[in-house]
């Protein structure tokens, strides 16, 4: 691979040389690398330096790979893990993959596939950080008659076989949904892949989807298992499935309609025995009309359509929602349990919350975060409100409203002072804010400002607050 990447890896190894070896290999292909001789050390580094990609050796000391893996999915999961293994631990390796881990390679690992594999996790990890992804907390919870109808008609597609295409905007919760049918399925003991197919361009999709054998391109060193064979005897869900190209499209329908696939570079057909159940909030009868989406394709996912409603659709919901996420962060952040006062939860109601219930976890993360008092009324409500754009009900539009990223304008008494001057001093004094308010933890100071840790970084370095 000649292009250079851009990012930060942690390699987690107990042999020095390897992480030596590895990390000038990294460096050269233009990345930024920190090494840690064992898990604890990792964890650390993770807490303080910004991390994109960890690629961890499965054997070592005190805590392994996989033991790595689990504390990293826990508390950063937007940080995909790579595993480093001998050819004797691919079975286990495979079986990280179903847990969460971003892919293995094995040792001796050959430059090319490293440089390939580490590439396709920084997509990934991009896609996700683009779509600001909050890990789910649990179950569907509501009361609303929207959401019974949904759970209704989810419990009856589970006990079949065919495909689910889950419907809605972003952020109402298809991953859930997706799970839930799993859950409920006779597959449940399987395993529950999934694949967020809008963060990887066509490449790299069609390897991840389908597998490649030793040889099929640059970096192939070895056969891998696409994400369709790990799913073997389970549950396949690929989410964003609308944003595919017309040419993934065609190897998909035949893997749906055949139960069967060639990796790339291979020419032995494999069968598969998989449920899928797709999720995508594009309009994909209008795509069909423009050609972009193909209609046979269409037909084969919309077996048994369910429409996520939208949370604004369903404000019965919000009740039960905003009592759960605040017990959860509350326990989360070692806050005690928080009441939630009659007009707090009228000012919760009377938003349109356009991001849905990954918006409402968001913002009740971050009001027990920086909540002064354990009972939540209008009056603290609305004073996060203020500090986030778009989220002021119309009664309150005249109340200051200010980004994460910026704090209340104050007087100007130079008029020589430029708007850019004036707005890096805000954002500067916001990110000591922040830091103060997470108590120095950089992870948390991120999610309150409503940015990435990559993006937090880099703003900490231009500001000279490292």
């Amino acid at each position: 691979m000649n292009e250079s990447l851009r990012g930060t890896v942690l390699l987690v190894d107990d042999d020095p040389a390897v992480a030596k070896v590895l990390g000038a290999l990294l460096t050269q292909a233009g990345l930024t690398t920190h090494a840690a001789r064992d898990g604890q050390e990792a964890l650390a580094l993770l807490a303080s330096k910004p991390v994109d990609v960890v690629v961890s050796d499965v054997r070592m000391p005190g805590m392994d790979g996989l033991q790595v893996l689990a504390e990293v999915s826990r508390g950063w999961p937007d940080v995909p893990v790579i595993l480093l293994t001998a050819h004797g631990t691919v079975p286990l390796a495979v079986e990280a993959m179903k847990a969460g881990a971003a892919d293995f390679v094995l040792k001796p690992f050959d430059r090319e596939e490293i440089l390939f594999t580490v590439r396709k996790a920084l997509l990934r990890a991009q896609g996700e950080e683009a779509r600001q992804q909050v890990r789910p907390t649990g179950g569907f919870i509501g009361q609303s008659r929207a959401m019974a109808d949904v759970q209704a008609v989810l419990a009856k597609a589970a006990a079949g076989t065919a495909t689910v295409l889950l419907r809605g905007e972003s952020g109402t919760g298809k991953e859930l949904a997706a799970k839930a049918v799993h859950d409920a399925s006779p597959r449940r003991d399987g395993p529950f892949v999934k694949l967020h197919c809008a963060a990887l361009p066509d490449t790299l999709l069609e390897s991840e989807l389908f597998g490649y054998e030793k040889g099929a391109f640059t970096g192939a060193a070895t056969r891998k298992p696409g994400r369709v064979e790990l799913a073997h005897g389970g549950t396949l869900f690929l989410d964003e499935v609308g944003d595919i190209s017309p040419a993934v499209q065609v190897k998909l329908l035949r893997v749906i309609q055949e139960r069967e696939l060639e990796r790339l570079g291979g020419t032995q057909t494999v069968k598969v025995d998989v449920r899928f159940v797709a999720a995508t909030h594009q309009p994909l009868e209008e795509r069909v009309k423009e050609g972009r989406f193909r209609e046979d394709l269409f037909y084969r996912l919309n077996v048994v359509p369910v429409w996520i409603p939208a949370l604004r659709e369903r404000p019965d919901d919000i009740e039960p929602l905003a009592l759960h996420f605040l017990e959860v962060h509350a326990k989360t952040n070692g806050r005690p349990p928080f009441t939630l006062m009659p007009d707090g939860l009228a000012a919760l109601r009377a938003q349109p919350w356009p991001g849905n219930v990954r918006q409402l976890q968001n913002f009740l993360e971050r009001l027990v975060v920086l909540s002064d008092t354990q009972v939540i009324g209008g009056r603290e409500v609305l004073q996060e409100l203020a500090r986030q754009p778009g989220l002021a009900p119309a009664p309150f539009a005249a109340t200051p409203s200010v980004s994460a990223l910026e704090t209340p304008t104050v007087p100007v008494t130079d008029s020589a002072r430029t708007l850019e001057s004036q707005r890096k001093e805000m954002e500067r004094q916001a990110m000591v804010d922040a830091l103060k308010r997470a108590g120095d933890n950089r992870t948390l100071a991120a999610r309150l400002l409503g940015i990435s840790r990559r993006t937090l970084y880099n703003k900490l370095e231009e500001y000279e607050l490292l």
